[in-house]
């Protein structure tokens, strides 16, 4: 849907009151989608908010063909319909959701989190939002711990040992261009770290059998909204384009790679794996938590895909640049310093 579709009259139509636009300002830097704050006139009396935010696909082409071919929209839409209901994690309320499958176009109209703001994936969070952010992911995870319907919901992403053809030869197509304009940024044993993982993609794969969950699977800082002193929850999730059925200790770690500072993450993750462990007990799951850290180090790879994969595929910017920059220092950094190789 292109943004002067959403009219005052349109709105007024899906939300079933005689609402009007005000104001609409663009926010964030999302890099699939678009996100659209609007102020609203609403009746009196009404509990329709007065702002709204209306997510869009992406206005750079490149970007939305990556959206509609790894149907990130679509997902995202069915993630709000079918599996936000089922879990407790905070996520925005969604008012209004539309995909139309003939042209993978789609919108999305959410609560407003404000005055809540976005974490910032290029200067890392503090201990104390990494812990929040740690704890929130079991109020995902626990709900469906170990739910085998979650096979049977198709537009969830799964990562099986019949992918690992697939990944590779991503992998290796992708991996010459990440490494053209990010080389530069790794050391010498980072890059080697790169180069090695392609062959053992297989073996990644196969080793990778805690019991699935729902899993977010790009729950890193600029898709957290934290509150602030005027107010917010403490955190919500937003952007669920790529939910999943996979190990919990995937999006644990991912989070962790890339969310604090590499020296502040030795200092604390440890710790927070434990806390993530206890918050689970409140579901009635009970996890070894030997065995969970030595798949929280294995699935400290899965940082490392995603910033080759997906600065390859979307449109680049400044920003973009010191973003996978970021994501790509900092989970080399976790495998290397957690060993994940030898675990392979």
């Amino acid at each position: 849907m292109e943004p002067d579709a959403i009219t005052s009259e349109w709105l007024s139509s899906v939300l079933g009151a005689d609402v009007r636009i005000t104001a609409t300002k663009r926010i964030g830097d999302g890099l699939v989608g678009m996100n659209l704050r609007m102020a609203l006139d609403v009746p009196a009396g009404s509990d329709l908010p007065t702002s709204l935010i209306a997510k869009l696909p992406s206005p750079d082409p490149t970007s939305r063909a990556t959206g509609v071919a790894l149907r990130n929209y679509d997902r995202e839409v069915q993630f709000y319909r079918q599996i936000a209901p089922t879990v407790d994690i905070r996520v925005a309320h969604c008012y209004h959701s539309e995909w139309h499958p003939d042209d993978g176009d789609f919108v999305l109209l959410l609560e407003d989190l404000a005055p809540a703001e976005q974490g910032n994936q290029l200067t890392g969070c503090s201990a104390e939002h990494a812990r929040t952010a740690v704890i929130e992911l079991a109020r995902l995870h626990g709900p469906r711990w170990g739910d085998d319907s979650l096979s049977h919901i198709e537009f969830l992403q799964k990562r099986t040992s019949g992918d690992a053809t697939n990944l590779q030869a991503m992998w290796g197509m992708f991996v010459p261009g990440f490494l053209g304009t990010y080389a530069k940024y790794l050391d010498s044993e980072g890059v080697a770290l790169i180069e090695r993982f392609g062959e053992r993609i297989p073996d990644w794969i196969d080793g990778r059998n805690l019991p699935q969950t729902v899993t977010h699977g790009d729950y890193r800082l600029d898709n957290l909204m934290f509150a602030t002193p005027e107010g917010g929850y403490p955190v919500a999730a937003v952007d669920w384009q790529t939910p999943g059925q996979g190990p919990a200790s995937a999006d644990v770690s991912y989070f962790m790679g890339a969310g604090p500072l590499p020296e502040d993450r030795l200092a604390i993750e440890r710790g927070l794996v434990e806390d993530y462990l206890a918050a689970l007990g409140e579901y009635d799951v009970h996890v070894d938590g030997n065995e969970f850290f030595r798949h929280y180090a294995r699935d400290a790879y899965g940082g490392v895909i995603m910033a080759v994969v997906a600065s390859q595929v979307v449109g680049s910017s400044e920003r973009s640049e010191r973003m996978f920059t970021a994501m790509a220092t900092r989970h080399v950094r976790h495998c290397l310093d957690l060993g994940a190789e030898a675990l392979i």
